[in-house]
């Protein structure tokens, strides 16, 4: 019964919805079915001419770019979309030769297949063939629609008309396109292309550089084989990230609470001057702080080198792999309690001073207070603050990078005892060019950020309660 009312459902939305591609193929005409081989075409007998015409340039476009060979390889030869396309499969198998040329009488390299191209490329023109089945979709909902309207005597709207509606009606359309289009070319395409490395043995071990092919899960396997080198680093590296971040994330949140209430209390005096010195130390550039504190906490660093002329022995910050981790964490606070001052402080203002002064009249002292109202307000507000600085703090780069290099450094392999899997993974590429592992490494930093992230959000009363404190 529930399924054949499913498909009631589905059947009056198609009624109620006439222009979806099901509709226009069905009830559509020879018109509308010729449409489909050449796009526009629907428009172009409604009286669209423009709108036709550009729907069929996109299609010729696309066409040339697919099969007309235009795109050279690192040995001259051009290729067309679909043949680089069709090279995915197998990657290349043309290798670079070294060949005696009669004429010059040398000998002359002749440069093969290049994977990562073939890589590249199709992957880019996969997705212009994901974009036009988009655009053929629209095109021929369009070219339907602009019939029935002429059919039904309807009002079919000129070129210049479906313009002015994306500056009204359809605003949402001339928005939201340039920012997706970015985020695919710029954000889902390089994703996905990392994500397809490291289903390959693209890396320097092996001599796979220029020449590489798929391995399926093989480098996968690596991280979960016992007694791996790799598998005993991956695992130690993705522990202490996660001590890291939820160090890193709650130590800056709560101190810099803690700072920001005792700045906001009535009996503190010059609150403008504590405000204006935490301005400052965002101010300075990050990167430069950082390379100070490394610079002052040195085994060979300013401190060290004051408490042997006074006597005393040198304290290993950085050396040991206890007091290196510590070290990040406490100096971590220095960049991050002035960002979380400055967020707590408005929030502070914002809330009622009616609940606090019930809550005197009740008899709740100041610790009460902050566990019943300050507390519960704060985190209700900041949980999205809080959950982005958590992902922010496992991709902390710079404050790894720059503080410790990733060390101490040990015998083992390639992880250092203050790595980051994002900082790790930078070591694996740049360094050492195992860029299949590091493409691993990326694809399980993504998952542990999109559970983290999901899991805590959707339990978080921002998310099941937003009238909550309203």
């Amino acid at each position: 019964m529930s399924n054949q009312l499913t498909k009631a459902d589905a059947a009056r939305k198609r009624e109620k919805n006439p222009t979806s591609l099901l509709s226009a193929l069905k009830n559509g005409g020879p018109v509308v079915w010729l449409s489909c081989l050449v796009m526009g075409l629907g428009n172009i007998v409604a009286g669209q001419f423009i709108k036709g015409l550009l729907f069929l340039a996109i299609e010729v476009g696309v066409i040339c770019l697919l099969a007309i060979p235009m795109i050279p390889d690192i040995s001259g030869v051009a290729h067309s979309g679909i043949g680089w396309i069709q090279m995915l499969p197998s990657l290349g198998d043309r290798a670079d030769a070294t060949v005696f040329d009669e004429n010059e009488m040398v000998y002359v390299t002749v440069f093969g297949d290049r994977s990562q191209l073939i890589l590249l490329y199709g992957v880019v023109f996969a997705f212009i063939i994901l974009a036009f089945l988009v655009i053929w979709r629209a095109s021929v909902r369009s070219g339907y629609q602009a019939l029935s309207n002429k059919k039904s005597g309807k009002k079919v709207y000129t070129f210049v008309e479906d313009v002015k509606a994306l500056f009204d009606e359809n605003i949402h359309k001339l928005l939201m396109t340039p920012p997706f289009v970015a985020l695919v070319v710029f954000t889902i395409i390089p994703l996905v292309y990392m994500i397809c490395m490291a289903f390959t043995n693209y890396s320097e071990v092996g001599d796979k550089l220029n020449l590489f092919d798929w391995v399926g899960l093989e480098t996968f396997a690596q991280l979960f084989q016992s007694g791996n080198v790799i598998a005993k680093q991956f695992w130690s590296v993705l522990g202490w990230t996660l001590v890291w971040a939820f160090f890193a994330t709650f130590l800056n949140f709560f101190l810099g609470t803690f700072m920001a209430m005792i700045i906001n209390r009535p009996t503190t005096r010059i609150k403008g001057f504590w405000r204006t010195m935490l301005s400052f130390t965002i101010a300075v550039p990050q990167f430069i702080s950082l390379l100070i504190i490394n610079k002052m906490f040195d085994d060979n660093g300013i401190l060290n080198t004051m408490l042997q002329s006074m006597g005393g022995e040198k304290i290993r910050f950085l050396s040991i792999a206890t007091n290196a981790r510590i070290f990040v964490i406490v100096a971590n606070l220095w960049v991050g309690i002035p960002y979380t001052v400055m967020q707590v402080t408005g929030i502070l203002k914002n809330i009622p001073a009616d609940l606090y002064e019930a809550a005197r009249i009740d008899g709740a002292n100041v610790v009460q207070q902050f566990l019943n109202i300050t507390l519960p307000y704060m985190i209700f507000v900041m949980t999205p603050y809080i959950i982005t600085s958590f992902t922010g703090n496992i991709n902390n780069f710079n404050v790894i990078f720059l503080l410790t290099g990733g060390g101490p450094f040990t015998l083992e392999g390639s992880a250092g005892k203050t790595d980051l899997l994002v900082t790790w993974l930078y070591r694996l590429s740049v360094e050492r060019q195992q860029y299949n592992l590091a493409a691993v490494i990326g694809i399980f930093t993504f998952i542990v950020l999109a559970i983290v992230s999901l899991v805590t959000y959707r339990s978080s009363g921002s998310y099941k309660d937003e009238e909550g404190f309203k």
